[in-house]
């Protein structure tokens, strides 16, 4: 029996990386089409975009800022992922599934929070400056 998700042992190097890419652009796709916590957080990434055009940052701000964003992005999505496969596992209201998915959005809010930091050391002293 073969799973469509399941390795083929019949692929090449370079198939196998192709239908890799195609499970990963699936996933982005879904993330990014169903997750309010995604739309949110592409929100945000597109302001600090709009605002590193804006004030011309430096190259190591844009290195820093995208890195951030995709560290916010990342944990946004694991935190989805162990979301959802902790309500698979146990539909209903446990004590432990409860545990788990807390911490992973505790672990979804370090980014956020570091992301806040990052766009204040940045952005904060422009910003006054506007006014």
């Amino acid at each position: 029996m073969h799973f469509k998700y399941m390795k083929n042992p019949n692929d090449s190097f370079l198939r196998g990386r192709l239908r890799s890419l195609k499970f990963a652009l699936k996933g982005m796709w879904l993330l990014i089409t169903t997750e309010d916590s995604i739309k949110a957080q592409l929100f945000f990434g597109a302001v600090s975009i709009g605002f590193g055009f804006y004030f011309n940052i430096s190259n190591t701000e844009w290195m820093i800022q995208s890195l951030i964003i995709g560290m916010v992005l990342v944990a946004e999505a694991l935190n989805t992922a162990i979301e959802k496969l902790a309500d698979f596992v146990h539909p209903d209201y446990h004590k432990k599934i409860g545990f788990i998915k807390d911490i992973a959005a505790g672990a979804a809010s370090f980014a956020a929070f570091t992301a806040l930091v990052v766009a204040g050391l940045i952005y904060g002293q422009r910003i006054i400056e506007l006014f």
